[in-house]
């Protein structure tokens, strides 16, 4: 062909990427690879394949973890630990820094070995995938060298089990590994089944590096060794990437084991394009949200939602450049599609798109060769209930609807169980932000898509998981706040008899429940005796499962407490204050009546947690993180929602108000389970709640069995998390129950804590009652 004729078509010739360097590296582990455990490789035990996608060839064969391969990687893990903790910020530093050192000087053998391990094309693995490792472990070098300054307070977990999966292979890993090891955390890591072979590659940097023996440990499996990692009672903390199924399994697992938990899950993330936005670019938005690796991106862009105004245009430029697009050979420079993972993956793409077309949407598609290739798509004609819609599909499929208002577009966007990203795209600004603001995703990216970057946060809402990589808010993911730990006492059933221990003197008082801002009497119709050293002190209303439902509806309705300023909440929580110190003999007596043994202190107490967390409700800001040019990425606190609360049994009061409190501050609205023994504490409070300017349904408490009600709690789907203090069966059934919408969760035990010392106050209550948005706004371009 001559350069007359090339001219003419622009056809792109071959490229090809070199890989004789990793091809004879593989040749050389032909009998197979072994884990890495405490500093060194194993031999290879039962191995399986690993193939190249793209040529469906055997490339390796790993080995397939056993029980006793993990017992030893947590025990390895377990003995590095505590040296490695006590190193200097310093002495981890250097480590790290010399990992992000030598991932760039292998940076081609990693991109070439990623790409035949996996299928993406080699410029993402050459141009994202690696110098984003690189990026994750400078950066973390830096954050394991001024820890000490930036996380008071704060330990490391210990033995962290880590399962990635097979998407971003290394990338995952670095997101896993880096802030561990610089919180001072070792880790146990299980790669997927399907790309194990960059984590083994890293084994071996790691050993090149000289990083101390046992703190990173490998091991390759499936299914069944990633299990006994995060199941073993060697970890202290599980981190999880891959699909919200799993993710809910893992969670019910290891609920009740103490173990912290993040799980970064699936997505079907909106891409939302107004009428006034740049056309040309969104198009390109979509080509890198939906078609970077092969559409295999939990957050990928898999849903497009155009203004009706602009529709037929964008969809008419959409299709034109999906002609443009080369799927085949990834390790060719020029292609931009590459190989689907695994035949396995290829059949749920075919099968979940059949699904879709015989629901009577219309199929628009690129070309792909044969093997295992899907050729990009573009569905439309798609209803909002269509399986298209609302299944993570996990391939190079995009849907296209429309919508004619703001209001629309936030209401298609937000109809999904995920909440992992968005993006929006405008060339109003003010309309960007405004809709960031009400999209339930943790990553919003304004006029971009799946950027990138270790100084940022990365993670989801509601059934995209919870917790964050990257930024400051991913190494709080691998530090806990020092608390004391205890097991918790079960109680024993209410009584609803009458207690015919005689009355206590003075006009009798009914304490009812108290909902979206009345007095309400139980459902049940009962009550129940609260009893003091003296005998009985009175009665409360004996909560149900419909009370809860009541309460919870009534604090879902109370959503723009949440949209008021921090300024405005804390005058509200210092009224509070104010209206309980005029109360306070009132508040001493009851508690007297109730056996506290300090009870004008505990009310002292008590008015000054109004005081402190009233300061906090303005205090407690996000972040403007440092992440890549021609980009300014706010870190936002948002509340979690609607949030359950089942308060300790002793210090009634003082336990009440010290997790009501930061909750509230931060913009939830609760339903609170208060002290199931002394009740009438947090009953009284009714008029101070009323008098102190909350809005209706902000708090609401219904009295009754602490962990029947707790059970509902958990259970409720509105409710996006729950807070129980009491007994170690009851933890692990709120764990359990909450994996149904993947609530978060924070359970302690019942008497652990001294609610009227340090550990009753801190920002670790704020950082609970938050989570964070990363919303990525152009600036300076």
């Amino acid at each position: 062909m001559s350069i007359q004729d090339i001219l003419q078509t622009m056809d792109y010739g071959p490229a090809p990427e070199d890989s004789t360097i990793v091809r004879d590296w593989l040749a050389r582990h032909e009998e197979g690879f072994g884990h890495f455990i405490g500093g060194a490789f194993t031999a290879p035990g039962e191995t399986f394949e690993v193939q190249d996608p793209a040529k469906g060839e055997t490339i390796a064969r790993v080995s397939q973890g056993t029980a006793s391969d993990v017992d030893a990687a947590v025990a390895a893990a377990r003995k590095a630990q505590p040296a490695w903790a006590k190193l200097s910020g310093h002495e981890r530093a250097r480590h790290l820094y010399a990992i992000a050192r030598h991932v760039q000087q292998h940076a081609r053998f990693l991109a070439v070995l990623e790409t035949i391990d996996n299928g993406k094309p080699i410029r993402e693995s050459r141009d994202i995938d690696v110098p984003l490792v690189a990026r994750h472990f400078y950066h973390h070098a830096g954050w394991a060298e001024i820890a000490g300054d930036e996380f008071g307070g704060t330990e490391p977990y210990g033995v962290c089990g880590q399962v990635i999966p097979w998407n971003f292979p290394l990338l995952m890993l670095a997101w896993k590994i880096a802030p561990a090891l610089a919180a001072g955390n070792t880790v146990v890591l299980k790669p997927a089944e399907y790309t194990p072979l960059t984590a083994i590659a890293f084994a071996e940097i790691c050993a090149e590096v000289g990083l101390p023996e046992g703190v990173v440990n490998i091991v390759t499996g499936d299914g069944e060794t990633g299990a006994a990692i995060v199941g073993h009672e060697g970890i202290d903390k599980v981190a999880f990437t891959g699909s919200t199924e799993v993710g809910k399994t893992i969670r019910r697992q290891i609920a009740g084991s103490g173990k912290g938990l993040t799980l970064e899950l699936g997505g079907k993330s909106p891409f939302i394009v107004f009428a006034d936005a740049d056309l040309d670019a969104a198009v390109e938005g979509v080509v890198d949200a939906i078609w970077f690796n092969q559409g295999q991106v939990c957050c990928a862009g898999a849903r497009i939602l155009v203004a009706e105004a602009v529709a037929g245009r964008f969809e008419t430029l959409l299709r034109a450049r999906m002609e443009t697009l080369r799927t085949g050979d990834p390790l060719d420079k020029s292609t931009d599609v590459g190989a689907i993972v695994h035949p396995v993956q290829l059949a749920r793409i075919r099968e979940l798109v059949g699904q879709g077309k015989a629901e009577g949407v219309t199929l628009h598609q690129g070309h792909a060769p044969e093997g295992c290739f899907y050729p990009p798509t573009l569905a439309t004609g798609v209803e909002p209930a269509s399986v298209l819609s609302t299944e993570e599909i996990f391939g190079p499929v995009v849907t296209l609807t429309t919508f004619r208002t703001p209001a629309d577009g936030i209401a298609l966007a937000n109809n999904t169980r995920y909440g992992l990203a968005a993006s929006i795209w405008s060339e109003n600004v003010n309309l960007c932000l405004d809709i960031a603001a009400q999209v339930k995703a943790g990553v919003v990216w304004i006029n971009c898509t799946n950027v990138f970057d270790a100084g940022a946060g990365f993670g989801g809402y509601r059934e995209s998981g919870f917790g964050r990589e990257g930024g400051s808010e991913g190494m709080m993911a691998y530090l806990r706040h020092k608390t004391p730990d205890g097991p918790g006492a079960d109680l024993p059933k209410p009584s609803s008899a009458p207690h015919g221990g005689g009355g206590t003197g003075g006009i009798d008082r009914t304490a009812k429940l108290y909902i979206g801002g009345k007095q309400a009497r139980p459902d049940s119709g009962y009550s129940y005796t609260i009893e003091g050293p003296k005998g009985p002190v009175g009665l409360v209303g004996l909560g149900n499962r419909k009370d809860i439902r009541n309460a919870v509806e009534a604090a879902a309705k109370a959503g723009s407490w949440g949209k008021a300023t921090g300024h405005n909440r804390a005058q509200v929580l210092y009224y509070l204050g104010e209206n309980l110190s005029a109360r306070a003999d009132e508040f001493t007596a009851r508690l007297e009546s109730l056996g506290a043994p300090d009870a004008g202190g505990e009310v002292e107490t008590a008015i000054r947690r109004c005081f402190w967390y009233a300061a906090q409700a303005d205090k407690f800001d996000g972040k403007v993180h440092q992440t890549k040019s021609a980009h300014v990425t706010l870190a936002m606190h948002e509340p979690l929602g609607v949030l359950g609360i089942v308060c300790p049994t002793a210090q009634p009061l003082l336990g009440f108000i010290s997790l009501v409190l930061p909750a509230i501050a931060m913009g939830n609205s609760v339903v609170a389970v208060p002290s199931q023994l002394g009740a009438l504490a947090a009953t009284d409070l009714y008029q101070v709640i009323e008098t102190s300017d909350v809005p209706a349904g902000v708090v609401n408490i219904v009295t009754g069995p602490r962990d029947e009600l707790a059970r509902t709690l958990a259970q409720h789907d509105e409710v996006a998390g729950i807070w129980y203090i009491g007994g170690s069966e009851g933890a692990r059934m709120v764990e359990a129950e909450s994996a149904g919408n993947l609530k978060q969760t924070w359970t302690e035990g019942d008497g652990a804590r001294d609610w009227s010392g340090a550990h009753g106050q801190n920002k670790g209550f704020l950082h609970r009652a938050t989570q964070v948005k990363n919303i990525w706004v152009p600036y300076g371009e």
